[in-house]
């Protein structure tokens, strides 16, 4: 077991919000967007008021996460960060307080704060079922919040001027070509526009190339999960249909596939060879479990094999589950455990079940490589989590990392290299690692910023890459801030040693969100405003002072429909982008969007 070093950490980040929870600090619909659709009902979350140390207590080495004093501001000691250094104890034991690492967390600056907002959604999804008894269970499962949306992280002040960190908000001739959409609720097929979307387009701007309705949905919402580009064709789920229209003209590629019940998980990649799986409910009642499972060809539409995901032991259920590929391994995660089968045949390969002290699986990321996170000891005095790789083939652990208790594994941003984010709760506190291909520690990242991310909600399950917003590539983390009254900036981190290397701010005074690495470029998408569309936009990567480079300027008549999407993903392909919703609301009479792709 592979145990934490004593250097300290040295960066952390605040908690991920859905941006359907609402409230102070939460992005808010414009007030001519569609209706936002419900969420999951559940009580929001009100964590205790903050507390700081008893007086007197002892005060760690510099660089750990740290719960912030006064304003957010560091103590007034000498040392790095306004702290004088802790010896450790010996090799690979943690010093005698507890933290993240094995130490008590001290004040400091770059460290996020507590929420500065009544209600607010605290980070991490630890599986609530753990150790409950049947009882406990159903109680718990009334009393879920939801957790996703931006991360925050603090601002710093001198030690002269401190800072308190806060939770803030976020001309030529006319070209009237229209877009084309389907007048079945998402299918394919040509027509008119009624509403001319590029009716209002300046010389130079980018078009809207199709766009596509949403299928009906219940009046409450539905989810329309992931969003698959290949050559040929974007794929979208949602609800209970999966559609596949043409990257150029928007006709339907092959007929929609429809489900008897609605879609409840999907991969979020697909695999080599354009494959992805679905998950869809056992059923319509109360006890219906999100268990069977359809692997799809994304170019052809066909359907290829289909499976049921059994119930793991006691606890170990399939009310929710996680699904990810990596290479031809397919990775289902339940409650407490996961199983995993070839992605092309649907053969069932291992299973990854509880090990070690009461370790239980609980939830997977996959991609390049196959990670896994553990809850381990629920209820103890030591209970943890643990990180490790797995073999896609075998299902075999090539390294264990243990978190010291009271940190949980939120979200991985990305698989290779490895970039966790991880919160503690009691503590208020929030960090970044990342990790070497043997499982050490690299880095922790030390940059001051509030950050922009968007992530998903997570109820059952930690929902381990449901952010968007966060690129990676060998070297760097690209990290959006948050948005306050201005134009945000997107900020490259050094992998190497947590350090900033850059930052570019938006080219707009809309949110500039990373979308990937390409050709040594970040291409990153630009929010649109209320009178002006979207834009994306490259950004070298080398260093130095870089200037976004303007790829598409979409139409200002766009911008209400780009705007209209509550919860979207997003994506840059072979000079086209596409966006789409991935929760519907419902609502028939507003003629809502699903999908839209823009291009020259």
């Amino acid at each position: 077991m592979s145990q934490p070093p004593n250097q300290p950490p040295q960066g952390g980040f605040g908690a991920p919000q859905d941006p359907r929870q609402g409230g102070f600090g939460a992005p808010q619909p414009p007030q001519d967007a569609p209706q936002a659709p419900p969420p999951p009902q559940g009580p929001p979350q009100t964590p205790p008021p903050p507390q700081g140390p008893p007086p007197g207590a002892p005060q760690p080495g510099y660089g750990y996460p740290q719960q912030p004093g006064p304003y957010g501001q560091p103590p007034q000691q000498p040392g790095p960060y306004g702290q004088p250094p802790q010896q450790p104890g010996p090799y690979g034991q943690p010093p005698q307080q507890p933290g993240p690492y094995g130490q008590q967390p001290a004040q400091g600056y770059g460290y996020p704060p507590q929420p500065q907002y009544p209600g607010a959604p605290q980070p991490g999804s630890r599986n609530p079922f753990k150790g409950k008894p049947a009882l406990a269970v159903g109680a718990a499962v009334a009393a879920l919040a939801l957790i996703g949306g931006t991360v925050f992280a603090v601002t710093r002040g001198g030690d002269d001027d401190p800072k308190k960190p806060i939770a803030q908000e976020s001309g030529d001739s006319k070209n009237t070509e229209s877009p084309t959409d389907g007048p079945d609720n998402g299918g394919g097929g040509g027509g008119a526009d009624p509403e001319n979307l590029n009716g209002g387009r300046e010389a130079g701007d980018s078009k809207v190339l199709w766009y596509k309705e949403a299928p009906d949905a219940p009046g409450s919402g539905a989810d329309a999960p992931g969003m698959w580009i290949t050559d040929k064709a974007a794929v979208k789920a949602a609800y209970k249909q999966v559609f596949a229209y043409n990257v150029g003209d928007g006709e339907a590629t092959w007929d929609p596939i429809a489900f008897p019940e609605k879609i409840c998980a999907v991969t979020p990649e697909k695999s080599s060879d354009d494959k992805i799986v679905v998950a869809y409910m056992s059923g319509s009642s109360d006890r219906a479990k999100c268990n069977q499972l359809q692997q799809i060809d994304l170019n052809t539409g066909a359907k290829g094999w289909k499976a049921s995901v059994a119930n793991g032991a006691l606890f170990d259920s399939t009310l929710d589950v996680e699904l990810s590929i990596t290479g031809k391994t397919l990775m289902v995660g339940r409650s407490q455990s996961g199983t995993a089968y070839d992605v092309n045949s649907g053969e069932k390969l291992w299973d990854k079940k509880r090990y070690g002290d009461a370790c239980f699986p609980d939830s997977f990321a996959g991609g390049k490589k196959l990670i896994a996170v553990a809850g381990c000891n629920a209820s103890r005095s030591n209970e943890h989590d643990e990180v490790q790789e797995l073999d896609p083939a075998t299902g075999k652990a090539k390294w264990t990392w243990e978190f010291a208790p009271g940190w949980k594994v939120s979200r991985v941003f990305s698989v290779d290299p490895l970039v966790i984010y991880s919160t503690n709760k009691d503590k208020k506190q929030w960090n970044i690692s990342t990790f070497g291909p043997d499982g050490k520690r690299r880095s922790q990242v030390d940059v001051a910023l509030e950050i922009g991310a968007q992530c998903g909600f997570a109820i059952l399950q930690r929902d381990l890459q449901g952010c968007t917003g966060v690129a990676v590539d060998a070297d760097t983390l690209y990290l959006p801030t948050k948005a306050t009254t201005s134009a945000n900036e997107i900020v490259a981190v050094n992998l190497a040693n947590g350090k900033e290397k850059w930052r570019v701010k938006s080219p707009a005074n809309e949110s500039m969100l990373p979308i990937k690495v390409e050709d040594g470029k970040l291409i990153a998408y630009v929010e649109p405003s209320y009178d002006a569309g979207g834009q994306v936009v490259s950004i070298p990567v080398g260093g130095g002072s870089p200037q976004p480079t303007k790829l598409l300027q979409n139409p200002a008549s766009a911008s209400d429909v780009e705007r209209g999407f509550f919860t979207k993903a997003f994506d840059w392909a072979d000079g086209r982008f596409y966006l789409s919703s991935t929760r519907l609301n419902g609502n028939d009479a507003a003629k809502e969007k699903m999908i839209l792709a823009f291009g020259k």
